[in-house]
């Protein structure tokens, strides 16, 4: 039975998030659209499980629904900081910034979902990985201190993903 549920639901949160993301595209919940949400969740982590390497080994569910929550928090508080920026602060003393990260996270799925954090947060955009992926080249919209930028992503995102990813 085990072996089964494996083969026919080969990543089970990225089908769980799969229909819950149709779900919300949706502008009415049906019977025949949670079908079909499902028929898409079943088969696209199906179809495409050839050319995923590797899974995590351990996920905290828990962890990652709050580690969710902080990030729509944070994407909120920037889009009203960026929109301050832009209102009031002057193009000559805008001080934007490239910011190096060192990394301590090794799962490429946990450097996926910080890259995409980074970037669906206004006022800052990742840029590139080093060439073994210890680094990530950030840019800020505007900042006085590049270092706490830094420390602060390796803190409010890195360290959350470490805990998640275990």
């Amino acid at each position: 039975m085990r072996r089964v549920l494996g083969w026919l639901f080969p990543h089970p949160f990225l089908t769980l998030l799969l229909v819950l993301v149709w779900m919300l595209l949706q502008n009415h919940l049906s019977a025949g659209m949670v079908v079909f949400g499902l028929i898409l969740g079943i088969l696209i982590p199906r179809v495409t499980s050839p050319w995923w390497p590797d899974q995590p080994q351990s996920v905290r569910l828990g962890r990652m629904l709050i580690y969710f929550g902080i990030v729509l928090y944070d994407i909120l508080v920037a889009n009203i900081q960026v929109a301050w920026i832009v209102l009031t602060v002057p193009n000559a003393k805008m001080k934007p910034a490239w910011i190096v990260i060192p990394l301590d996270l090794n799962e490429p799925e946990a450097l996926t979902i910080l890259a995409g954090t980074i970037t669906l947060t206004p006022g800052t955009v990742s840029s590139d990985f080093s060439d073994k992926g210890r680094c990530l080249l950030v840019h800020v919209l505007h900042t006085d201190d590049p270092e706490g930028e830094r420390d602060r992503i390796k803190d409010r995102y890195e360290r959350r993903l470490k805990e998640i990813f275990v």
